[in-house]
């Protein structure tokens, strides 16, 4: 046969009883408020509570402009066996409603890449999990000389292959990033990636296998990283399998109407420049051939002068009469 269980008992704990000097000392807990606020910032009196032996609190509504759900708080305390209360504090407390500031966090965590302009300073990080140690002078003159100035390792810090590897996916999760090829020219895919262009410049170290910088001024791209497979409508081969080519300025009929040319007048000479020179008359001898000329011209001038037949249209109606 099982014996019963039995619960140990909870202790309870006594409520502490309001003090009924304190609970009345209203008038003491508004004056203390009004000496640590400005004028109209104590609304009025919402309730007392029993904070302990002899301890009351007084709550106020608080005024003050963005302050919404706030309360001022006056704990009052009496002494045993004194016939008055004294203010032990005074507070301002947030409510249930009240608007409240989020969270404090440190600044490392709170700033992001985006706020940070080209003139901020940001501090010095001597514990860098993105970077490790560089190379160190090791007295050598010749060596360092090769380390320093040959290879160009004079950097006290480098980046270690964690910094590496966040910056490869940050790169990847760019606007930068790999793009789908597509002969057909389908949304989002472009006809050809930055591998083949002429435009596109390799990074140095590992990196070098997956990045490189566009130096192509006409491209999105133009001086940012972007990926082997990220490519543009900017490729240096754009247009190579088009028909529709660029027709060169020294080719083809070029109309431009947007130019006036003006000519400009030839300048005017002096008649006295231009007028013939006289040239005497000579004599020449009769010949055949102007007796001929002589005659054809005075038949013309005979008929000339005879008057011309009436034609039709020169008789009208009633002319006789």
């Amino acid at each position: 046969m099982t014996s019963p269980t039995t619960s140990p008992r909870r202790a309870r704990t006594a409520r502490p009883k309001l003090d009924a000097i304190a609970a009345e000392a209203v008038e003491l807990a508004r004056e203390a408020l009004l000496e640590v606020t400005e004028p109209g910032q104590v609304g009025e009196h919402l309730r007392v509570e029993a904070s302990g032996e002899r301890l009351a609190t007084h709550v106020f509504d608080c005024t003050m402009p963005g302050y919404r759900g706030w309360s001022w708080v006056v704990v009052l305390a009496r002494a045993s066996r004194a016939k008055a209360a004294t203010v032990a504090e005074t507070a301002l407390l947030p409510g249930e409603d009240a608007i409240l500031a989020p969270e404090w966090e440190p600044w490392s965590e709170r700033l992001k890449p985006s706020d940070i302009g080209a003139d901020d300073l940001l501090p010095y990080r001597e514990q860098d999990a993105r970077l490790e140690q560089g190379y160190e002078a090791t007295g050598d003159e010749d060596a360092d000389r090769v380390a320093l100035w040959e290879l160009g390792l004079g950097r006290p810090r480098v980046l270690s292959p964690e910094g590496r590897s966040e910056a490869a996916e940050r790169w990847l999760e760019g606007d930068f990033g790999p793009r789908q090829t597509s002969g057909r020219g389908r949304r989002g895919t472009v006809a050809a990636n930055c591998t083949s262009c002429g435009f596109f410049t390799q990074l140095s170290g590992s990196l070098r296998r997956e990045f490189g910088v566009c130096t192509n001024e006409w491209s999105p791209a133009d001086g940012r990283v972007v990926h082997l497979n990220f490519g543009c409508g900017a490729h240096s081969e754009t247009g190579q399998q088009g028909d529709d080519r660029e027709i060169p300025r020294s080719s083809g009929v070029i109309v431009d109407e947007l130019d006036v040319e003006v000519e400009k007048a030839p300048a005017a000479q002096d008649p006295a420049e231009t007028a013939p020179t006289p040239v005497a008359e000579v004599p020449e001898a009769d010949s055949p051939q102007d007796d001929s000329a002589q005659d054809r011209t005075a038949v013309q001038d005979r008929a000339a002068e005879a008057p011309e037949a009436d034609s039709p249209e020169d008789e009208t109606p009633g002319a006789d009469a």
